[in-house]
């Protein structure tokens, strides 16, 4: 009987450490996954604000010294991003002329550390009313976790089409420059 017990012990350790092992997994796997939503909603906040002209939430996505970086110029700040927000018109106005497409996300979270890498599409209305994609590029963002849960640390937009020169050429034909 003591065999028995014995045997059915050294069978039974293995399970229940694996169970326990598991426990901890899940816990962490989920972590992993509710990190992973949270930059990704951030992504699609962070488009929504920028087409809904919400300057205020648009500049508290980030880290109050966070950065934003296209073309050379860096915005840091909250404040700094949110001035930066002001050539596409005042807060909180009604925007019918164009939109922003996030897509591709690659997320990677490490603890309260995370990079993300996601492309962006620029549309604007055409001539005759329809849909025109404008630009398109990728971000690369360094986010943080704070007490308010994750907020982008610092932002690269690189315009690829048309590259940052082309696209420069074709913001001043419309200004009239």
């Amino acid at each position: 009987m003591i065999r028995w017990l014995m045997a059915a012990t050294l069978v039974a350790l293995p399970v229940a450490a694996s169970a326990q092992g598991t426990a901890g997994s899940v816990e962490a796997r989920l972590r992993k996954v509710e990190d992973e939503l949270a930059i990704r909603r951030i992504q699609v906040d962070y488009a929504a604000h920028l087409d809904g002209r919400d300057h205020k939430a648009y500049a508290a996505l980030f880290t109050p010294d966070g950065e934003w970086t296209n073309a050379g110029a860096t915005h840091k700040g909250r404040a700094a991003i949110e001035k930066m927000l002001t050539m596409l018109g005042p807060d909180g106005a009604e925007n019918k002329a164009n939109f922003h497409i996030i897509s591709n996300p690659q997320v990677n979270v490490t603890g309260d550390t995370a990079t993300a890498v996601s492309r962006y599409l620029f549309v604007m209305r055409g001539k005759d009313g329809r849909p025109v994609p404008s630009l398109a590029g990728i971000y690369t963002d360094s986010l943080v976790r704070d007490g308010a849960g994750w907020k982008i640390k610092r932002r690269v937009a690189n315009d690829i089409m048309p590259n940052r020169e082309e696209w420069a050429k074709i913001i001043a034909a419309q200004n009239g420059e």
